[in-house]
């Protein structure tokens, strides 16, 4: 048969159809007793009609799926066939049910190597997340194990076909689409000689799934995120940059943004308040600029509740225990929560002139739209930051970053790509421009702030949802749908968060708690 010759349609099965699928599945299941009756047909339709599906080529019934509602808890543990069958040969369809069940999938041989079974179970995939039901469970024939029986147990026949060593016609197929054996069950269709009465129970889970109470939380599937690509400039007062600062904030706002984001010390101008001579002592200089963090925090946080907008307040510094110096970010809540991120790795120009040190926690941070991680700049080049973040679920990584060069932003900005990546999130890239003689460490700034996705198909072909004019002031919005997280998460082209091999390594976070009193780890009480 020709390509040329198909005419293909997918649509749901009627009563009408009754005498075409009577004759498929007499063809198909002649070895286990044939069609089911029309009462029961009839009946499935009626009670469960989104789960019947058929395709036909010019009007011809060429494959079919029959699928019924079922209860996950009672039919994800073992039991038979006979189980979904009552009275007068009647499918037990659960109109409550949480998890569909596939009965039968049957393909007209002469259209076998059209992969129209594939059609099918992606149509019940789709039936299964537009119906948010927990998965979908089936007992599959293993209608070629009677060929190995003397020589493997079924156990090990399962490990052989999951190994492609041997092929089984329906096992293999079910593997081939994204289905789990989730349990070998024994005597499930003892007519089923060519299986020798045994079935793998088989799963496909809906990974988009949200209970019942949770849906009631309308949690959203959508944030837009609306960066400040901000420009260094000379202040005459604290009021005008954070005048700056709210036209900003008030801009993001109007476009219904769910985050402001801000540069890494994007108030480092306000050096420039003290005479050219007193900056000369960068330590200083530093210390004056921590003395206007606080009133930053309290005015930041105003207007993320004013304008309903959750901000990541760039970074500042902050004057932390024993007098030292640390490069913070801070996450202000439109709910008025105020949370903190420490830079964690400082550079040398920090270490030398500021005399900054690193902090020595980090977070994912829960917000009303998705949960959140921060790293400051030079952090996003440590790899191993952001798989912690994403081994606690974290959704966007904000990037608040600083640097004066081209190659300084580059070593940034690939680093941050690669995140998205490895890590299978978001990262928000926002730096800062604009050239301030006059103020010591600010005479240039080089940046192009950028919002990255993962590289697979549901996302842009080069992985950049956004990017700004590098060194112009401007601010930049970038809608993220965090339900693409969820799907390539488990279903994409590669998955690298669930194929990490555990097996030969893992990433754990130090307990430091003892720096504030309490014990080093492995110390004793007499050590403490």
């Amino acid at each position: 048969m020709s390509l040329d010759d198909l005419h293909l349609n997918l649509r749901n099965l009627t009563p009408d159809d009754y005498p075409q699928l009577q004759a498929l599945m007499d063809r198909v299941y002649d070895d286990i007793g044939g069609a089911w009756p029309r009462p029961t047909i009839d009946k499935l339709i009626k009670e469960f009609p989104d789960g019947q599906i058929v395709i036909e080529d010019d009007e011809i019934i060429v494959g079919v799926a029959l699928t019924a509602l079922v209860d996950y808890d009672t039919f994800s543990n073992p039991h038979r066939y006979d189980d979904l069958i009552g009275k007068r040969e009647t499918i037990l369809n659960d109109p409550d049910g949480d998890a569909m069940y596939g009965l039968d999938v049957l393909i007209h041989p002469d259209y076998r190597g059209y992969r129209l079974g594939r059609r099918l179970y992606e149509a019940r995939k789709e039936l299964c997340r537009s119906m948010n039901l927990r998965a979908i469970l089936a007992g599959g024939r293993i209608p070629q194990y009677h060929e190995h029986a003397h020589e493997l147990s079924p156990a090990e026949y399962l490990d052989k076909v999951a190994r492609k060593e041997i092929h089984d016609p329906i096992l293999s197929f079910q593997l081939a689409n994204d289905f789990q054996v989730k349990r070998l069950l024994r005597k499930y269709l003892p007519e089923d000689e060519k299986s020798q009465g045994y079935a793998t129970l088989l799963e496909w889970n809906n990974i988009l799934f949200e209970p019942a109470e949770r849906v009631l939380e309308n949690r959203p599937t959508q944030v837009r995120v609306g960066a400040v690509q901000w420009q260094m400039r000379e202040f005459d007062s604290v009021e005008a940059v954070l005048q700056q600062v709210e036209y900003f904030v008030d801009a993001l706002s109007g476009y219904q943004s769910d985050f402001a984001v801000f540069p890494e010390l994007f108030n480092a101008p306000l050096m420039g308040l003290q005479d050219r001579a007193t900056q000369q002592d960068q330590m200083e200089a530093v210390r004056y600029l921590a003395g206007f963090t606080e009133q930053f925090k309290t005015e930041l946080s105003r207007m993320a509740v004013s304008y309903n907008i959750n901000i990541i307040a760039g970074s500042m510094i902050e004057v932390g225990e024993n007098d030292r110096l640390y490069n913070i970010a801070y996450l202000c809540h439109r709910d008025g929560d105020i949370e903190r991120q420490a830079k964690l790795h400082i550079t040398p120009q920090e270490r030398r002139d500021w005399v900054i040190e690193g902090g020595d926690e980090l977070q994912v941070f829960d917000t009303d739209a998705g949960r959140v991680g921060i790293q400051i700049c030079y952090d996003v080049e440590f790899p191993e930051l952001s798989r912690l973040l994403a081994d606690q679920d974290m959704d966007i990584l904000f990037v608040p970053f600083w640097t004066d060069t081209k190659n300084g932003y580059l070593r940034v900005r690939h680093c941050a790509q690669a995140r998205a990546i490895e890590n299978e999130c978001y990262v928000v890239l926002c730096g800062s421009v604009g050239n301030v003689p006059s103020i010591k460490n600010l005479d240039i700034q080089y940046a192009q702030s950028s919002v990255f996705s993962p590289s697979d198909f549901a996302f842009p072909h080069d992985a950049v949802l956004s990017e700004t004019t590098p060194n112009t002031e401007m601010i930049m919005f970038s809608d993220l749908d965090l339900t693409r997280l969820t799907v390539v998460r488990a279903e994409g082209s590669v998955t690298n968060l669930k194929d990490r091999r555990k097996d030969l390594f893992d990433l754990r976070w130090r307990d430091w708690s003892w720096k504030s009193g309490g014990r080093p780890p492995g110390a004793t009480l007499e050590e403490g």
